[in-house]
Order: C-alpha cells, then sequence, then structure tokens
C-alpha cells in the first residue's frame, strides 16, 4: 500500500487511522503532519479557469505559497521534481554516475548543511514561504499516491536556497562540467576556450517598455517576451490578502512569479552580458602535504572539505568521494595549463530569494528601486513599467566593482590582491535609464547604448565589464519598429512582438546573389532558387520558399564557412562578413550544397517553409522526442539568429529530417496599466504537462495562429472563466 493517501474520498476517522502510517511522519499514532497540512489548505482556494490557468487565493502570503506550489504540481510535478534533483546535487542518483559533476558543482558552491544554516538565518516571513512551499509539494504527494517520484519523496524548506535563480541558465550553469569533471575526475587542465564555438541559436528574451504618450489611451504599455525552452516556465495567477496579487510565468518549483505583473508594475527580465562573474588563476602549491596559496605576501591554507555524493549504479546505488578546494576567491573550478583556477559568482541565496519575491508585491517605481538595492539579480536585465507611467530599464543588477587595469573577460591572478572585486557597485552607478524622452525602452539581450535610442546611456560612461554585449539583429529590429510609433494598443504592440521582418539577411541574401550574378555561368542549376531570394521581402511565412533556402544557406555558413577575420559568431558581423567580405566562391558552394540537402532531405528545394519548421508536443517528456511521422503544426516564424522578434528556435533530432520548435517565443504577454490592468498572454502548448490533460495542447494551435487570451487578473472576470474551484487535497 503506497504510503501517500488520497485523502478526499476517505471518512475523517479513518483518514486519521490511516494517515498514521504515512511517511510524512513515521512513528505517529494520528500523524499530525497530514492534519496540519489539510487544515492549511482550507486557507487555499484554487480556481482554474477555461485554459487551466491555476489562480490562487490565500489568506497571508503564506498560505498562497502553499496553493502555488500545490497547483504547480498538479500540473507539472515531473518538471519541479527535476529542478530540484538537479539543483541540490543529487541528479547522478537518476541519471548514473556520467551526471555526477553537475552534482559536484552544485556541493561546490554549497553543501547541504550550508542550505539549512542559510534558511534558519532567513527573515521570519522567508522562512514562513520556504515552509510554505515545502508543505505545498509534500501535501500534493501525500494527496496523490499514483504520483511515483523520481527520487525526492519529501521535499524540504531549505531546497529553495539551492535554486533561488528564477532565470533559464542561471549563474552556475555558465560553470563548465567538464571543467569540474577533468580537475577533481582526473585532475586534468582543460584547454582554454577548447573546440569550435557553434552557431548556436540565440537565448535570451524581448522586453519593451511604452509610455503613455505613443499609446492610444494615455496607459503604459509592456511586452513581456522571454525566449526560454518551451515549457521552461507555467502560467499562475498568485494572490493574498496580505497584498500580494501577481501573476506571469513562474520557473517550476519556484515561490514567486519570475516574469509578470501586478496590478501597478511589471517586471521582465532579459539575459545580461554583463561580466558578473570572474575566474581567479591561483598560485597553488603543497608543503608539509597541505595545499597552499600565495595572495600577496601572504601564505593561506587552501580550504579542503569531502563530499560523499550518491549515483545510479545499474540497480543499485553507489558512492563517490570527492575532495572540494576553496580559496577566498571561492571554489576550484578546473585547471589552466597546470594552474587551478576559481570561478567566482554571487552567491547569496537568502537575499537572492528575497529579491526575487518582494518584487511582485512592488507598487510603483521607487519601491522597485529600493528593491534593486538588494543587488543578488546577477545574470538578468530588467525592463519595468508601471501605472504611474514610469518606464525603466537596469542593465544588471549585481556588479562587481574592479580595478579597470585587469581584462576580467579573462582570468586574472588570483595572488594579486589588486584582481579582487572591490565590493558591488550601487545601483545608481550601474547602466539605467528612467523615462527616456522617446518614450520606450527596448533590450534584446543586446546592448544598452541603444536601449532607447538616441537617449541611450554613452558606452564612455561605464567601465567596459558593466556592458560588453554586443548589439544583435533582434536590437536592431526593436529599435526600428519602436522608433516613430504612436497611438499604441496591446493589439498594435504585438504586431510589433511578431513583425515577420528579419534583418539578419539584409547583407547575407543579396551577397549571395551578388555572387551569382558575377560567375558566369559556373553554376546553371542555382538559377532559379537564386531568383527566389532575389524577389523576396527578407519576410517569414509558413508558405515561403525564399525563408526554407535562407535559413539553411545561412545556417550552413555559419557552421562551415571560413572565419579568417576570427569574427565572434555570436555577432551581427559574423554574419554580415559572409554577405560582404567572404569569397564568391564559397557562397555559391554553400549554396549549392544547401540546394543539394533540400533537395535530398525533402524532395525539393522548394519546399515552404512551413513544411519544414514545425511544432510539436508528443508527450509531457523533458527531453521531447519528436517524429516526422507524427501530428506536427507548420510555424512561418523564424528564427533569432536572424532578427526575428518573435523567435522560434528549431532544429532537427534523431531520425527527422524538418526541424521542430524548442525555445524561443514560450510565455508571452502585453500588458496596459491604467485604472485596471488588462493583459492577452500565450502559452506554448499549453499550462500542463500531462498529455491526457485538455491543457496539455490547448494553446497550441493559437501559438501557431497568435491568437492570444485575455487574462482573467480581477475576481469578478476570473469567477466568470471558472472552470474548477476547489482548496489543495479535493478532486
Amino acid at each position: 500500500m503506497n504510503s501517500r493517501l488520497q485523502v478526499m474520498h476517505l471518512p475523517a476517522a479513518v483518514l486519521i487511522f490511516l494517515l498514521a502510517s504515512c511517511s510524512q511522519d513515521p512513528g505517529s499514532a494520528s500523524n499530525p503532519e497530514l492534519e496540519r497540512l489539510s487544515a492549511r489548505a482550507q486557507n487555499v482556494t484554487i480556481i482554474r479557469d477555461d485554459f487551466g490557468v491555476p489562480h490562487i487565493y490565500g489568506k497571508s502570503d503564506a498560505d498562497a505559497v502553499f496553493g502555488l506550489l500545490y497547483a504547480q504540481a498538479e500540473d507539472d510535478f515531473n518538471r519541479v521534481e527535476r529542478n530540484y534533483i538537479w539543483a541540490t546535487g543529487r541528479l547522478a542518483e537518476v541519471e548514473g554516475e556520467e551526471a555526477i559533476f553537475s552534482d559536484l558543482r552544485a556541493r561546490l558552491y554549497m553543501t547541504v548543511d550550508e542550505a539549512k544554516a542559510a534558511y534558519e538565518a532567513s527573515p521570519g516571513w522567508l522562512k514562513a514561504l520556504c515552509d510554505a512551499y515545502a508543505d505545498g509539494l509534500n501535501y500534493y504527494l501525500a494527496t496523490h499516491p499514483e504520483v511515483e517520484p523520481k527520487l525526492l519523496t519529501r521535499f524540504e524548506p531549505w531546497m529553495p536556497m539551492f535554486f533561488s535563480e528564477g532565470s533559464i541558465g542561471g549563474d552556475i550553469e555558465a560553470i563548465s562540467v567538464a571543467g569540474i569533471a577533468a580537475f577533481y575526475g582526473e585532475g586534468q587542465s582543460i584547454v582554454a576556450n577548447a573546440g569550435p564555438v557553434r552557431f548556436e541559436e540565440p537565448k535570451g528574451s524581448n522586453g519593451f517598455a511604452i509610455s503613455g504618450e505613443l499609446t492610444e489611451s494615455g496607459n503604459t504599455l509592456f511586452l513581456i517576451n522571454p525566449h526560454t525552452s518551451f515549457y521552461f516556465r507555467g502560467e499562475v495567477h498568485v494572490v493574498s490578502e496580505e497584498g500580494l496579487n501577481a501573476y506571469g510565468a513562474v520557473t517550476w518549483g519556484q515561490f514567486f512569479v519570475y516574469q509578470g505583473f501586478n496590478e501597478n508594475t511589471g517586471w521582465m527580465h532579459t539575459s545580461t552580458r554583463l561580466d558578473f562573474m570572474d575566474e581567479f588563476v591561483e598560485d597553488v602549491f603543497e608543503e608539509n602535504g597541505e595545499y597552499m596559496y600565495r595572495y600577496g605576501d601572504e601564505v593561506r591554507a587552501v580550504d579542503v572539505s569531502e563530499v560523499t555524493l550518491k549515483y545510479k549504479d545499474g540497480d543499485t546505488v553507489s558512492e563517490r568521494t570527492f575532495p572540494m578546494y576553496h580559496t577566498h576567491h571561492g571554489p576550484v573550478t578546473h585547471m589552466i595549463d597546470g594552474k587551478w583556477v576559481v570561478t567566482k559568482i554571487n552567491w547569496d541565496p537568502v537575499n537572492a530569494l528575497r529579491q526575487s519575491y518582494i518584487r511582485t508585491k512592488i507598487n510603483g517605481h521607487d519601491e522597485f528601486r529600493e528593491m534593486m538595492n538588494i543587488r543578488t539579480n546577477s545574470s538578468n536585465n530588467t525592463v519595468y513599467a508601471d501605472s504611474q507611467g514610469n518606464i525603466a530599464y537596469y542593465h544588471g543588477n549585481f556588479v562587481p566593482r574592479r580595478d579597470t587595469q585587469f581584462d576580467f573577460s579573462k582570468p586574472v591572478d588570483g595572488s594579486n590582491p589588486d584582481t579582487d572585486w572591490k565590493g558591488i557597485h550601487t545601483v545608481d552607478e550601474i547602466v539605467t535609464i528612467l523615462n527616456p524622452e522617446n518614450g520606450w525602452l527596448q533590450n534584446c539581450n543586446s546592448t544598452p547604448f541603444t536601449a532607447a535610442a538616441e537617449f541611450s546611456p554613452k558606452r564612455e560612461d561605464y567601465p567596459v565589464y558593466m556592458a560588453p554585449d554586443l548589439e544583435n539583429f533582434r536590437g536592431i529590429h526593436a529599435v526600428r519598429m519602436l522608433t516613430g510609433q504612436s497611438g499604441l494598443t496591446l493589439d498594435k504592440l504585438l504586431d510589433i512582438a511578431y513583425d515577420s521582418y528579419l534583418p539578419g539577411f539584409e547583407q547575407l541574401i543579396p551577397g549571395l546573389v551578388k555572387a551569382y550574378d558575377e560567375s558566369g555561368t559556373a553554376y546553371p542549376q542555382l538559377a532559379n532558387p537564386i531568383n527566389v531570394l532575389r524577389n523576396w521581402d527578407l519576410r517569414s511565412s509558413a508558405d515561403s520558399v525564399a525563408m526554407t533556402l535562407a535559413h539553411f544557406y545561412g545556417l550552413r555558413y555559419g557552421e562551415d564557412g571560413e572565419n579568417p577575420l576570427g569574427l565572434n559568431r555570436r555577432g551581427i558581423e559574423f554574419v554580415n562578413y559572409f554577405g560582404d567580405q567572404s569569397p564568391h566562391e564559397e557562397r555559391l558552394k554553400i549554396f549549392a550544397a544547401t540546394v543539394v540537402a533540400l533537395d535530398a532531405d525533402f524532395g525539393q528545394w522548394n519546399t515552404p517553409w512551413g513544411e519544414v519548421n514545425r511544432f510539436q508536443r508528443l508527450t509531457g517528456d523533458i527531453d521531447q522526442p519528436h517524429d516526422d511521422d507524427a501530428p506536427s503544426l507548420a510555424v512561418g516564424m523564424g528564427s533569432g539568429r536572424w532578427g526575428a522578434l518573435a523567435s522560434f528556435g528549431a532544429r532537427t533530432y534523431p531520425g527527422t529530417k524538418r526541424i521542430y520548435g524548442s525555445s524561443g517565443n514560450s510565455f508571452v504577454a502585453v500588458v496596459e496599466f491604467g485604472d485596471r490592468v488588462k493583459a492577452k498572454t500565450m502559452l506554448a502548448g499549453g499550462q500542463s504537462g500531462d498529455p491526457e490533460s485538455p491543457h496539455f495542447d490547448d494553446q497550441t494551435d493559437r501559438y501557431v495562429n497568435r491568437e492570444f487570451k485575455d487574462v482573467a487578473f480581477y475576481k469578478e472576470d476570473v469567477d466568470k472563466r471558472a472552470q474548477h474551484t476547489y482548496h489543495p487535497g479535493e478532486a
């Protein structure tokens, strides 16, 4: 008999008797833990609307968090559990020994004992939220015996300390697992910048803020457009009688809305490229059997500890014990040329959680600016808008102060005290914009120095490490679309956000056509495909043959083209080089190979984009399978690498010729702040990760056809669209 019991169908006397055997509190005669959770559930009401979005109402903030985690587990427990298996350093227990260095990376930055200590040191209100997080997930497991966790049968309130970063690709994920494996596994160095840098789909997001002077209503408009992996976040609305009323996207397993809005403020994060983490090369030597390192005129002992990690070994569980080395800079993560290297990042989970939660209850820019003073949001920029008419942009938040005589984009000498961080920059010192005269702000993971057109900050006013971000095609596209606008509405803002033009092809395609025109009769087989591109308007659509040709030509050139100038493959100069400066013969050979490949893969080179570029969601698996013979939908959107604002990052999978979307537009919202907040949203696929749920794919057609749903924010609107109202634990 499963120890987690479904309480809603049992008489009270029978329930109390059976709960005594529950694993929540073994040995207890009546299991007061389950009784407490059941009573707590009565303080929470969940209303599921017609798209399955949970609107969670709690008496206190902690009650609302309890309901939020319960609802998340209902929608996709698999992803909730996976995030904490990974974050707490237990992935190898599920995936085997090959994941053990990911686990070691997690424990290098925080041990379980340190996480428990951080929880105990938290302010009372934050501890209450962490308690509610654990209660909500544990109550879900207790009331859903049919759910079989892969590993975590009980959640603890200290676990959020490991997962305080709500962004995709948080700070710790930037640290190479391969480097950790080489150092701690084999004691080997890694080669700096080893291997080719691939021409990858860009990761990040778009955020726009529009002041009332440019809108039809006179109200502020706001675009929230994170480009994450599909199904990375769910859509939620969480409300309490203590002033919480936040709507937006929540990263599975976290207790705060990460991208979203309340009645008066909106916040949107885009991944930043500013330098918020550094590598310190330590001068380590052995003395009397102990590791020491030099720091200025001092000799200090390397802090050495041990961690034992478990891993799945066939049908059994085995263990490996590793040393962990730390200097005052942080943990040793790899070696370069025989020298130990520490990677220093922002690791302040209590304040990170404080900042992430406080942000959801802000009322106006003054409060928002005060919240930003916590300065723990390290890997993100922030676009902001509010009902008072303010728009703002913050390029980063956690920015270490450094001595500018050193190049911190490369490893620095850790033995030199001058390379140490000199504290953290104040918010006033970082790149910020408030209410620019042009009336709009944008960031698309691009330079902040074009965020407000001519009213943007000036590069020369800031140290290089504060904003090394390059311009990109999405940033160029956004500036063009926003310049000169007026009379904007939510629908017109969506027109801008989904504009189909692709500036990334402005030089690449004319350069190819020019090479063909000057080649004489060398490539007669390319005449027809070249003419298709010659007449193309550089817009992406499902019926465009030119889009198919251009995408695969650009992709092949980005991967295989010579790069004699050593250009950054993530920069616009890299793509434009192939249109303007590369040898004509190289262009034509790569295009000819592209046409041959399209003929081979699809039977004809003149295949419309929608036949190639597809949306498919077959299962609730975290790693989605894809199958050319299974149902899928044509998608007209293009890749962000070409400047598509509405990005659809797609690729082939084992056994497929078609490409299937896996990232880009995922949760999208447009918001209008006025006397009453108005919003429209879209979620890739649907709210639920369960293929049997009607909300698994009920937004799929809408996603493809850009049919946004209206948000039910106010209680009377939620009630009108209510499909199911219940307390946690009820059917």
